[in-house]
């Protein structure tokens, strides 16, 4: 069998950004006026835009060529030309699910297709903003960590409890930390050897973003597992890993971004675990005989 040749560093980085829709879509309520502007035109005329040039697209919008620009960059392409062949394949690619809200006419059947349709979405629109050398990053900040702290408040909480099971499991010194007094002053007396987690959809939520700041500041590392799209705990992360969950009326975002926080951890752990192959996998074994005298 012949051999793939590797791609490029253009193609490559051309192939990284995917679902500009989705990416508009979950930025747009935040967006300023002209950028607004922007993302509206390209989110109902796509397929016109493909053939537009960024003057066209600026006259459009009643934007200037520079906010074009800048927004484009905003949700992750180079320029313009890299938005137009990303927004093309993803034209040219069928539409596998639809987000659909529920309604009180659905029986018991319809609900379990939505809810399922919209969480197998959720995974494939994160993985299309995953970042690979994020992930590389983060594994490497764990690795070498003395120790690992992991922080989440309310929905983000069991979570932050997975993520400090699965570390603990392949021998990763970890603590979740839920509290967020306890989690404020664990932060402060971090340091260089630590590196923390973080779980938070908005990345706007109050003790957690204290407490990634507290640690930032203080010295450790900091991983942030967080949704798509700009949010203040970002400033404070060394790593940003980025979800894409979106929000319907009985289905809120905390809902459905736990699918895809629990895809991110689960990569996370097994990234972490092939890099320590051979460490992990004996406290794999040593945990599961220790954790055998649980069952009957």
């Amino acid at each position: 069998m012949r051999k793939r040749e590797p791609r490029n560093g253009k193609a490559a980085a051309e192939a990284e950004l995917g679902g500009v829709l989705e990416r508009i879509a979950v930025i747009r309520p935040g967006l300023p006026p002209t950028a607004g502007r922007i993302a509206d035109f390209i989110a109902e005329h796509a397929a016109e835009v493909v053939h537009m040039s960024v003057t066209d697209l600026a006259e459009a919008a009643g934007a200037s060529e520079g906010s074009v620009v800048a927004f484009c960059q905003q949700i992750g392409a180079r320029g313009f030309q890299h938005l137009k062949i990303a927004l093309a394949r993803d034209l040219v690619q069928p539409v596998q699910f639809i987000h659909e809200d529920l309604t009180p006419e659905d029986d018991a059947g319809i609900v379990i297709e939505k809810i399922f349709a919209s969480n197998m979405q959720a995974l494939r629109d994160t993985m299309k903003v995953l970042k690979v050398e994020e992930m590389k990053r983060a594994v490497e900040l764990v690795l070498k960590a003395e120790r690992v702290e992991v922080y989440g408040i309310g929905s983000a909480a069991p979570i932050a409890e997975d993520a400090n099971y699965r570390l603990l499991r392949i021998g990763i010194r970890s603590k979740a930390v839920l509290d967020s007094h306890v989690q404020a002053i664990s932060a402060a007396l971090a340091d260089r050897n630590v590196a923390v987690i973080t779980v938070s959809h908005s990345g706007s939520t109050h003790e957690t973003f204290a407490a990634t700041r507290l640690a930032k500041e203080a010295g450790a590392s900091t991983i942030v597992i967080t949704n798509y799209g700009k949010s203040p705990i970002q400033a404070y992360a060394d790593v940003i890993l980025q979800t894409m969950a979106k929000e319907t009326g009985f289905r809120t975002e905390a809902m459905t971004s736990r699918i895809a926080q629990l895809a991110i951890v689960d990569a996370l752990i097994s990234c972490i675990a092939l890099r320590n192959y051979d460490d992990a996998v004996a406290t794999i074994s040593k945990t599961f005989d220790v954790l055998s005298i649980k069952r009957i």
